[in-house]
């Protein structure tokens, strides 16, 4: 470090007048509704295969459902793009005001959305349409907000600081779960059914609306202002970002070696986990619910656990071990959710999801970190949120859909084993996606940890320091 490094602070620098806690707060609260927002489809696809599609052949239907909801996962690194340029150039602030405002409104509409029985194709079309809007938003979202929560954190709390932030998907999802499992046990299943399913969506627009408020009181980040004011701030992020063959190196080592098994433990340990007690097990949904939500109010907090050690211990071995330990375990977490389902042990198939979430936690907690440490400042939004939106975007969001389609194909396999087994074949998905990671992760990425990210900017710490 130069002798001239300056230290900036509540009463210093850039950084002067923010609180770090207020940072968090307005960051997460943000980005947990945009999450939020995005998994009422998820939460919902088994209703939308027969309001917005056409009927006869429920598989079908069903899986229609899973692949619109992927299609939003399909544009999240296009978003990740266009948003991480806006994000590199223009300010981190300005970025993720955007696309809040974007997520907002088209989940709104969706609220809004005539059925398939009122106006035909055109209602899955506009579905469609509204899911590719939520999904560029989200591409954009991400990256901006665990930046500017990095953008203000010491060196040596990252990995704890930012870990706030990684809460705010499970977060959501709860909240989705939470909303909708209210608004369908207070007007019964009928209701809901024919018109009650709206409401989740439309009560967005009063979150979103909040939210932005509260972002618009934010500065930018202080690392990011004092990097344009020296001048070292990005003029062309998308050049600077994808025709450097040592950046690509670094967004492939983050892709195969974080975000890919990151993306499938998360997807399968939650929402595939939600989709096997309803489908396979045939648990009713309030149960299902039930057990989902205890597990994720239990796991939650392994997040900031996970995300603290991380400032100590590293952050690969933390999310190396956690693909793993899913990697080995799946078969017979999902052979145990089986088996307590009939009759519904509640204690024990809330036990097996909250073991899945634990996993969640570990390969999710210390990721924002991670990501930040690896890529410089100038091109820190646009080079993360790439490896990022792929990873969770394409190798998780679509784990519903490859997995159900492969339990599918697997039924009718000539195979008797496999045909006998074919209920835990979707596994196979995540569990090779997962061993991939940990080999990648382990043996061919450095520890971050001690990434200096500060040292770009001459500067040694910020508040909290």
């Amino acid at each position: 470090m130069a002798s001239n490094a300056t230290t900036l602070s509540n009463e210093s620098g850039p950084g002067k007048g923010f609180n770090i806690w207020t940072v968090i707060w307005a960051s997460s609260s943000g980005t947990m509704i945009e999450w939020y927002d995005f998994y009422l489809y998820g939460s919902l696809a088994v209703f939308f295969s027969t309001l917005f599609f056409p009927k006869g052949n429920e598989t079908a239907a069903l899986l229609a459902s899973f692949a619109t909801f992927g299609a939003g996962f399909l544009v999240r690194p296009f978003g990740a793009i266009v948003f991480g340029r806006v994000g590199d150039l223009v300010g981190r602030k300005y970025a993720f005001l955007v696309t809040l405002t974007i997520m907002g409104l088209s989940t709104t509409l969706v609220g809004l959305l005539p059925t398939y029985e009122k106006v035909g194709l055109l209602a899955p079309t506009l579905l469609v349409g509204l899911r590719l809007l939520q999904g560029l938003a989200l591409g954009g979202e991400y990256g901006g907000a665990a930046t500017y929560v990095a953008e203000h954190s010491p060196d040596h709390k990252r990995g704890y600081l930012t870990s706030y932030i990684q809460t705010t998907a499970t977060v959501g999802f709860f909240l989705a779960l939470a909303v909708i499992g209210i608004t369908r046990s207070w007007m019964g299943d009928a209701a809901f059914r024919s018109w009650g399913w709206r409401v989740p969506f439309l009560i967005s627009a009063i979150l979103v609306i909040i939210s932005i408020y509260i972002r618009l009181k934010l500065k930018e980040s202080p690392l990011y202002a004092r990097l344009k004011d020296q001048g070292k701030s990005s003029k062309a992020p998308l050049k600077d970002s994808f025709t450097s063959g040592k950046n690509w190196r670094l967004i492939l080592l983050a892709l195969f070696g974080a975000t890919a098994g990151e993306a499938v433990v998360w997807y399968t340990g939650q929402f595939y986990a939600l989709f096997f007690l309803q489908t396979i097990c045939k648990v009713p949904w309030q149960t299902a619910y039930i057990v989902v939500a205890i597990s994720l109010l239990i796991g939650t907090p392994f997040f900031l656990v996970f995300g603290a050690w991380s400032d100590k211990i590293g952050r690969m071995k933390i999310m190396c071990y956690g693909c793993l330990l899913a990697a080995l375990t799946y078969y017979p977490i999902y052979a145990g959710m089986k088996h307590f389902s009939s009759p519904i042990n509640m204690p024990m198939l809330t036990l097996l999801v909250t073991i899945q979430v634990i996993y969640v936690t570990m390969v999710y907690g210390p990721i924002a970190a991670f990501l930040v440490e690896l890529f410089p400042a100038k091109i820190r939004y646009t080079s993360m949120s790439l490896p990022y939106h792929i990873g969770n975007g394409w190798f998780g969001g679509f784990t519903p859909l490859i997995a159900t389609a492969i339990v599918a194909a697997t039924a009718t396999s000539s195979n008797p084993w496999i045909k006998a087994h074919s209920i835990y074949m979707g596994l196979v998905y995540p569990i090779v996606v997962a061993l991939i990671t940990f080999f990648v992760g382990m043996f061919m990425i450095g520890e971050t940890k001690d990434t200096k990210i500060w040292a770009e900017v001459g500067a040694t710490a910020v508040a909290g320091d």
